[in-house]
């Protein structure tokens, strides 16, 4: 009974099984083989893995799938075609039904309106619509979580299993929020030379819990634009606030990264209703 696993032990064979799934996305995942990444039994470890992701093997894959696809739709002038295909669709006619389905418009409007860039626009007109911005004071915050190298769209790779540590060791709790601090540029960096950090919240006087790192988040002045909708338009927003709203509203951002806060779970929430708050330092 001594050598019985832990919840930490669980999270970190699981933590393996979703690092491969990210890095085999376009594969057919076999059962078997993500049970012999896991160390657990080919009969029981999906049931904990559900148990503990709160969704299935299947779910985890078309979430991902379906993440990947929207980004490809706006970012890329891949045909429609060959995103379904990467996204493990039959055809497009499927691929179109699914992602209507999650998304709540077809992937060919979805790519007509991502492609409406602001900047097309006289700026009254961009000033007209668009997003709420709250300037407030927000508190110092210290984190603990892991950093992210590569596209932003994939740093779900580092908050999977930095939230899964912070569970296993019980410093996650309802007041946690997940935040992600984004330092470089990617209208000017290298997609594969972008660093960002993937943390969560900690308690005062709390651990960082072992294989986690720490960062301060500064408090001060923010600006803070709250988005509904899919991760995949962010960029839009982020169009939106420096090209738009700072220029208009008299205000100098600081000297420090931009960071987001997720207000919601993409593995239980639709796209279309996921919250997300930009926060901008500014100077005083």
């Amino acid at each position: 009974m001594n050598n019985a696993p832990d919840f930490q032990t669980y999270q970190q064979r699981l933590m393996r099984v979703t690092a491969y799934i990210h890095d085999h996305l376009d594969e057919e995942l076999d059962f078997a083989r993500l049970a012999e990444i896991a160390c657990l039994s080919p009969w029981h470890w999906h049931r904990i893995y559900r148990g503990i992701h709160g969704e299935t093997i299947a779910a985890t894959v078309r979430r991902l799938r379906l993440h990947r696809a929207a980004g490809e739709l706006v970012n890329s002038d891949a045909p429609v075609e060959a995103i379904a295909k990467r996204a493990g669709s039959s055809g497009v006619p499927a691929f179109t039904r699914l992602f209507k389905t999650t998304y709540g418009i077809t992937p060919a409007a979805y790519r007509k309106a991502g492609r409406h860039t602001m900047f097309d626009q006289p700026v009254r007109e961009r000033m007209q619509d668009m997003y709420d911005v709250d300037v407030r004071e927000m508190d110092e915050r210290r984190l603990a979580g892991l950093p992210h190298r590569g596209s932003y769209m994939e740093i779900d790779k580092a908050f999977g299993p930095a939230a899964g540590m912070m569970a296993a060791a019980g410093a996650f709790g309802p007041q946690t929020e997940m935040i992600g601090v984004y330092y470089d540029d990617p209208g000017i960096t290298a997609e594969k030379d972008l660093n960002a950090f993937a943390g969560l919240t900690l308690a005062d006087g709390a651990d960082v819990p072992q294989g986690l790192e720490s960062r301060d988040l500064a408090g001060g002045r923010y600006a803070v634009l709250t988005h509904k909708g899919p991760y995949a338009e962010l960029h839009k927003a982020y169009n939106w606030f420096y090209g738009s709203w700072l220029p208009a509203a008299g205000h100098e951002p600081a000297d420090g990264p931009p960071c987001e806060i997720y207000r919601n779970d993409p593995r239980d929430t639709p796209p279309a209703e996921l919250i997300t708050e930009i926060c901008v330092p500014l100077k005083v």
